[in-house]
C-alpha cells in the first residue's frame, strides 16, 4: 500500500479517536455518559443510528453478496419501514414517559426483575458476540494489507474503539458517528463511481446494467414462499419487519442513540431519516458489487478471492495426499485449476464483447446464445472456483477456504487508485468503528443499570460503568479472537441477531400490548421459546433464519396469555 493511502487511513482513524476523546473528555454525569446528553438533534440521531447499524460487515459483505447472488439481499430490509411506523407511534412515547436509561428498565417498571433480567442477560449475550464480528470483519483488511496476525489486528481496532468510547461513554459515541458517516458516504460515492468510470472504457451504465440483468444479478424480488429460502419478498416483509422491530425497537444499542435525542419529536424525526434511507443505501452498496462483477466480467480475476489462502498454496510442501485425478499431489492439482481458470477468465471476457456486439446491433437470436455461452462459461468457473477452495481445506484444514468476504476489498487493493485505497479502508474502519462503540456503550449501560446494583452516586457510576466499557470491549476482542469466517459475515450477524432478538421483541410486544399479563408468565413464556429457537436452528429442519424472528415473539405472545390464564394477578402498573 502506497505511503499517501497510509496517510490518508491512519489519519482519519487517528482523528476520528482524537476528536471523540477531547471532545467529549468532560463527560461526568450519568445523563451525558449513560444518554449521551439527550441534546441530540433529530438529524443527528439519524446519523448516529444508521451508523450503529452500518457496520465494518456491511462494507466487506453486503458488495459480496451482490458480486455473488445479485441484488435480492435488499429484501432484507423490505419490513425496515413498516418498524419505523410502530417505534415511532408505540415505543418511543412510552420510552420518553418513562425516563428510562435503557429498554429493558422500561420491563422491569412493566413486569418484574426477573423479566428484566432476562431481556438484558440475552441482549448482553448477542451483543457480545456480535461485537466480536463487527471487531473481526475490519481485521480482516489490515490483516491482508499488512500481513499481520488477526489477533493482532482485533486488539488494534478494539483499542482504538475502548479509547474514546471508555472517555466519554454514548455522548463520544454520538459526536464520533458525524464523523464516522462522513467518511461512509464519501467512500460509497468514490467506489461507485470509480467502477462505473471503469465499465465505461468498454459498455455504457445502461448496457452493464442490461448485462447484469441478463446473468440474474439484477432480480430484486422473490415471490416465492418457500421457508427455506433465506430471502424473498415475503420473508423481508414478514420476518424482516419482526427483526427490524426488535433490531431498533429494544436493542440497547439503537434505542440509546434515539434515547439521547432532545425530545420525542427529534427522536420520531431521526428514525424516520432511517426509514427513508436504509434501504436506498442497501441498495446502492449491494449495486456497487453487481457493477464490481461486471467489471471481472471484462479483466482477470483471481481463482480464489483470499491472495494469503493462494499464497500458502503456492509455499506449502508437496502433500503425500491425493485427489481426484489419483496419484497427483493436492499443489500440483491446485496449479492446474489456476491455470484453467485463467483460461476461463479470457473466455468469459471473449464472450462478453461478444454479448456487447449482439447488445449494439439489435439481434436478439445471437445475443441470447452469448448469453446462454456467457451463464454456461460462469457456472463451470464457480464449479472451478469451489473445487479450489476445497483443495485449500484439504490440504490447509486450519485455514478457511470461504472467500466471499474478500472479494470487494481484493477489488480494492488490486485495482483503485493511490489515495482512494486508503479513502475505501478509512471507510470500512469507519463502519466497524462506530457500530463497535455504540455496542461497548450499550452493553456498558445495560449492565450497570440493569444487571449491577446501583451506585451509590452519580460519579461513581460514571466509573463503573467505564470499567464495564473496557471489560466488554476485551470480552467482545476474546470472541473475535475464536471466529472463522462464516459463509457471509453480513450473514452471520444476521442469525446471531434472529436467535435472540424475537424472543426480546415477544417480551416488549406483551408490555406494550397485553396489560393483563404480567411478569411470571412471560417469563416462563419467553424461556420456552428461546428454547424452541435453540432447538429450531440446530435441528435438521430447513427454516430460513428470518422467519426466526416471526416464530419467537408469536410463542411467547400466545404463551404469556394462556400461562396468565391460570397464574394468580397482582396490579399492572398503567402504560
Amino acid at each position: 500500500m502506497h505511503a499517501l493511502d497510509w496517510i490518508i487511513l491512519l489519519g482519519t482513524l487517528g482523528f476520528i479517536t482524537a476528536y471523540g476523546v477531547w471532545k467529549t473528555r468532560s463527560t461526568r454525569d450519568s445523563e451525558g455518559y449513560l444518554r449521551g446528553g439527550g441534546d441530540a438533534r433529530w438529524w443527528g440521531v439519524g446519523l448516529s443510528v444508521m451508523a450503529t447499524q452500518a457496520s465494518a460487515i456491511t462494507f466487506l459483505s453486503t458488495p459480496g453478496q451482490g458480486f455473488a447472488d445479485g441484488m435480492g439481499f435488499v429484501q432484507f430490509y423490505f419490513g425496515l419501514p413498516l418498524a419505523m411506523v410502530v417505534i415511532n407511534l408505540v415505543f418511543i412515547p412510552l420510552y420518553y414517559k418513562w425516563k428510562v436509561f435503557t429498554a429493558y428498565e422500561f420491563i422491569g417498571k412493566r413486569f418484574d426483575g426477573r423479566a428484566r433480567l432476562l431481556t438484558a442477560g440475552l441482549f448482553l449475550i448477542q451483543r457480545s458476540m456480535a461485537a466480536g464480528i463487527t471487531i473481526y470483519a475490519p481485521s480482516i483488511i489490515l490483516s491482508k494489507v499488512v500481513g499481520w496476525p488477526l489477533s493482532w489486528t482485533c486488539l488494534f481496532i478494539g483499542v482504538l474503539v475502548i479509547l474514546y468510547t471508555t472517555t466519554g461513554g454514548a455522548k463520544a459515541v454520538g459526536v464520533t458517528h458525524k464523523q464516522q458517516m462522513a467518511v461512509i458516504f464519501a467512500g460509497l460515492l468514490v467506489a461507485f463511481g470509480l467502477t462505473v468510470h471503469y465499465i465505461g472504457s468498454t459498455m455504457n451504465f445502461g448496457e452493464s446494467l442490461k448485462l447484469a440483468n441478463s446473468l440474474g444479478k439484477l432480480d430484486v424480488i422473490d415471490l416465492s414462499f418457500d421457508p427455506s429460502d433465506k430471502y424473498t419478498l415475503w420473508s423481508g416483509l414478514i420476518g424482516g419487519f419482526f427483526l427490524q422491530l426488535s433490531y431498533f425497537g429494544t436493542d440497547q444499542s439503537q434505542v440509546q442513540r434515539y434515547l439521547g435525542g432532545k425530545n420525542v419529536q427529534q427522536a420520531k424525526q431521526g428514525l424516520w431519516m432511517n426509514a427513508l434511507l436504509k434501504i436506498p443505501m442497501q441498495f446502492f452498496i449491494l449495486l456497487t458489487g453487481v457493477l464490481v462483477f461486471v467489471f471481472y466480467l471484462l479483466n482477470a480475476s483471481p481463482v480464489h478471492w483470499n491472495a494469503a489462502n493462494v499464497e500458502a498454496m503456492h509455499e506449502s510442501a508437496v502433500n503425500t495426499r491425493t485427489v481426484d485425478p489419483p496419484d497427483r499431489p493436492l499443489s500440483e492439482n491446485a496449479a492446474e485449476m489456476e491455470s484453467q481458470h485463467q483460461y476461463n477468465s479470457e473466455r468469459i471476457t471473449a464472450l462478453t464483447r461478444e454479448w456487447i456486439t449482439s447488445e449494439r446491433t439489435g439481434l436478439p437470436e445471437q445475443q441470447a446464445d452469448a448469453t446462454a455461452a456467457l451463464r454456461s462459461a460462469l457456472a463451470a468457473d464457480d464449479s472451478l472456483r469451489a473445487r479450489y477452495a476445497a483443495t485449500i481445506k484439504e490440504t490447509m484444514p486450519h485455514r478457511e477456504a470461504n472467500d466471499k468476504d474478500y472479494i470487494f476489498v481484493s477489488y480494492i487493493m488490486d485495482h483503485l487508485p493511490i489515495g482512494v485505497v486508503g479513502l475505501l479502508l478509512a471507510m470500512i474502519f469507519s463502519a466497524g468503528m462506530s457500530s463497535t462503540s455504540a455496542e461497548l456503550s450499550a452493553l456498558a449501560t445495560t449492565s450497570v443499570v440493569d444487571v449491577l446494583p446501583r451506585s451509590a452516586t452519580d460519579t461513581r457510576q460514571v466509573r463503573t460503568s467505564r470499567w464495564a466499557t473496557v471489560f466488554f470491549g476485551v470480552l467482545a476482542l476474546c470472541f473475535a479472537a475464536v471466529f472463522s469466517l462464516f459463509e457471509n459475515l453480513i450473514q452471520a450477524v444476521n442469525i446471531l441477531g434472529s436467535l435472540f432478538y424475537g424472543t426480546i421483541l415477544g417480551i416488549f410486544l406483551v408490555a406494550f400490548f397485553i396489560k393483563h399479563v404480567q411478569g411470571t408468565a412471560v417469563f416462563i413464556a419467553a424461556l420456552i421459546a428461546q428454547a424452541v429457537i435453540f432447538a429450531l436452528h440446530f435441528s435438521d429442519v430447513e427454516v430460513a433464519f428470518l422467519w426466526y424472528n416471526l416464530i419467537a415473539p408469536a410463542i411467547t405472545v400466545v404463551l404469556a396469555i394462556l400461562l396468565q390464564a391460570i397464574l394468580p394477578s397482582r396490579r399492572v402498573p398503567a402504560t
